[in-house]
């Protein structure tokens, strides 16, 4: 179902030329997300996280609950799945399965702190009309090492997601994936250095990437969006677009720009207290698709 659309037909590159840009749709999606009722930063098992600093469960939850806000205004389906005690990363629903054409891959946590989750969100997809499910044989952190677009999964490996479980969840979904490797620890999973744009495209930060991976990447999307460092280090690559709108964190101010260029329509939102756990937009969002 198409939210909204957007034409612009040029604008300027930053050579002086005039690029292209194509007419844009919203299309609408459904989510599932996970209310921060237990967020804490408790334990260090990233390079964000710091107990020492702890973190401001109530402001958390204005924040996640203005993300919400976001994806209902543009004309998403959110739903919800009831936070547990003593999993208090449970809000990053996006690491809680892998769900491509109806069938659910499953999640099987890196950490011991985190391990509870896999089965609280396969039960939850069982539950509410995702039948087919495969429990993984192989560690991987659903949808934070595994993004899809119309014809590939872009899959996430030397952190959190063995690479065998890319060759798994092909098996199981039969779509192509294909492996990047991640290099920098600050990027630890797939989704906090790369972003569908569409189903054709991708914004990502090359500096995150095996120099192989980055050969990858500028062959398959030579018209991606290229993020610096800067936009990186706030987590602006945890954002989540629908095909016109992008929602993303307010402190990439020159990822906005560039997407502002090519004829997206950025959503800032603040998620700055979820970002001390290293969490974004992506993190805190699973697409649940039946396509």
């Amino acid at each position: 179902m198409t939210v909204s659309p957007a034409i612009e037909p040029t604008a300027p590159t930053t050579a002086g030329a005039v690029r292209q840009i194509p007419a844009r749709e919203a299309l609408r999606r459904r989510y599932l997300m996970c209310r921060p009722e237990h967020f804490a930063v408790t334990y260090a098992i990233n390079p964000w996280m710091d107990p020492a600093a702890g973190a401001d469960a109530a402001r958390a939850v204005e924040q996640w609950e203005a993300l919400r806000s976001a994806y209902l205004a543009l004309g998403h389906e959110v739903e919800l799945i009831d936070p547990l005690p003593g999993l208090p990363d449970m809000v990053f629903a996006a690491n809680g399965a892998l769900v491509v054409g109806g069938r659910v891959y499953g999640a099987r946590f890196t950490h011991a702190e985190r391990a509870a989750e896999g089965p609280a969100y396969a039960s939850w997809l069982r539950a509410n009309g995702f039948p087919e499910l495969l429990e993984p044989t192989h560690t991987n952190e659903g949808e934070g090492d595994f993004l899809t677009l119309d014809h590939v999964i872009l899959a996430g490996t030397g952190f959190r997601t063995d690479l065998a479980a890319h060759q798994e969840a092909q098996e199981y979904l039969g779509r192509p994936v294909v492996t990047l490797r991640l290099v920098d620890p600050r990027f630890y999973h797939l989704d906090t250095a790369l972003f569908p744009l569409d189903g054709d495209n991708v914004a990502y930060y090359p500096g995150a990437f095996s120099p192989g991976s980055r050969a990858v990447l500028e062959r398959l999307f030579p018209d991606a969006i290229i993020a610096d460092e800067q936009d990186a280090e706030v987590l602006g690559l945890n954002a989540v677009s629908d095909g016109l709108n992008v929602v993303v964190n307010a402190e990439a101010t020159g990822l906005i720009k560039l997407l502002d260029e090519r004829g997206h329509r950025p959503v800032p939102v603040d998620l700055s207290e979820l970002r001390k756990a290293g969490g974004g937009p992506k993190c805190c969002t699973l697409e649940l698709r039946t396509a």
